[in-house]
């Protein structure tokens, strides 16, 4: 029988053991300890360069307040968030560019953890305890880290999988009563709409399928109801995919790996689908390193990746993190899913995007329309899925297989799936660059 309270400590004992200059790493997004961050501006006054490494944060702690952020810490992550986007004039936050399956490794092999500290169900009778909702880094950054720290709720869900620290790799717990973050599911607009029945007609009965978040995400999900027997091996866990469960589309039944169960490295969605989760069996959180490894993904037949994209250019680079220099989320898992769908047998990449963005000109008040099929990346343009590994790219306006083709092929199917008030010029630019004739 393990000893529950011989590793029982308070916040403010697991704050004294933050020292100048420590690098804290915290779960993602709904395995963020809520308690830990909710008392970290605390110790502001008498730390300093205190780093906070993290992937969608979404506690908004005191912490980040500016001025007491500016003080004492810094944040790194592997995926922007709002919550960063605000700190950013502090000169204290920094991207961390990854591919989701080597973030943990990759991080550790740069600079190691003084903590690893994220939320957790209770512990199972043998002392066994389930990190919240994923895996995707944490038990890789915490097996090198000096304190492995777990903030345990009741409010947790038990999710069954390679998602767990065994009771003797477990340096400290902390007793909270924390819910974990939740993101609301965006409605998907009649654009959104469009789009998830064109890629919806790229999806195959019994195809295993890998989906994201947003509006086209949801509208993808929306129009698979018609579908059978799909599969999942996914990098997140969404509420669009919790409901095709439950109706039966998702059965995993034609899967080759993992018959059965849908697959994933984080959750991250409504209270509801949380609940789902708990205790079901039909569910397996996996490690982000292995998950997320395009050799295991490939190891499905029929893998279908979709991913959505900020703006593709006329040889098919895609930027999907930034607005030229400013970050705006990351890499996460594209180049994995992407990679991994093309290399499984009968399997297929999908990137999609709105042909178009309309933004207000700061000079003319106006309201622009920019087409996000464009000539060239905006200057400073992070290229997150180069155009070596693009396959199928989806806007309102069509679909066009990239698979294999010259760039004077690709210019011309791109133009095709633009907006038809840039396509003449987008051809014209072509012409310039000597793409095409």
């Amino acid at each position: 029988m393990f000893n529950y309270r011989s590793k029982l400590i308070s916040v403010d004992q697991a704050l004294d053991l933050v020292e100048d200059g420590d690098l804290i790493t915290v779960g993602l997004g709904a395995n963020e300890p809520p308690s830990f961050l909710s008392s970290l501006h605390q110790i502001a006054d008498r730390v300093s360069d205190v780093t906070i490494s993290n992937c969608l944060p979404l506690v908004d702690g005191e912490y980040l307040n500016p001025e007491i952020f500016g003080r004492a810490f810094r944040m790194e992550s592997w995926f922007s968030a709002p919550i960063m986007r605000k700190l950013a004039r502090t000169g204290r936050v920094s991207y961390i560019p990854n591919n989701l399956h080597f973030a943990g490794t990759k991080r550790n092999y740069h600079r190691r953890s003084k903590i690893m500290i994220s939320l957790a169900s209770m512990p199972e009778t043998d002392g066994r305890t389930r990190f919240a909702l994923g895996n995707t880094y944490e038990e890789r950054i915490g097996s090198e880290a000096r304190y492995r720290i777990l903030e345990i709720s009741p409010n947790v869900p038990h999710c069954f999988g390679q998602n767990y620290l065994d009771w003797d790799s477990i340096d400290y717990v902390i007793e909270s009563e924390a819910i974990p973050s939740t993101i609301s599911s965006e409605e998907p607009s009649d654009k959104d709409l469009q789009i998830g029945r064109l890629i919806a007609d790229l999806v195959n009965d019994g195809d295993c399928v890998q989906v994201g978040i947003g509006g086209i995400p949801n509208a993808v999900c929306q129009s698979l109801y018609e579908k059978k027997d799909l599969g999942i091996h996914t990098e997140m866990m969404t509420t669009g995919i919790m409901d095709l469960m439950k109706a039966g589309v998702v059965t995993n039944a034609r899967k080759q790996v993992d018959v059965g169960l849908s697959v994933f490295a984080f959750a991250l969605g409504s209270s509801e689908m949380y609940e789902f989760m708990d205790e079901n069996p039909a569910l397996f959180t996996g490690r982000g390193q292995t998950i997320n490894d395009p050799y295991v993904i490939a190891r499905n037949d029929n893998q279908v990746s979709i991913n959505t994209t900020i703006e593709v250019d006329l040889t098919g680079q895609c930027c999907s993190e930034s607005i030229g220099t400013m970050q705006i989320s990351g890499s996460g898992g594209q180049v994995d899913t992407a990679v991994g769908a093309q290399n499984s047998k009968n399997g297929r990449s999908i990137i999609a995007l709105y042909s178009t963005v309309e933004k207000k000109n700061h000079e003319t008040g106006e309201i622009d329309t920019i087409s996000k099929i464009v000539s060239t990346l905006r200057p400073g343009a992070a290229v997150t899925l180069s155009r070596n590994d693009v396959d199928w790219v989806v806007t309102e306006y069509g679909a066009v297989n990239l698979r294999g083709t010259t760039v004077a092929e690709r210019v011309r199917l791109l133009a095709s799936i633009a907006h038809p008030q840039f396509r003449d010029g987008l051809l014209d630019a072509a012409r310039n660059f000597g793409y095409i004739a």
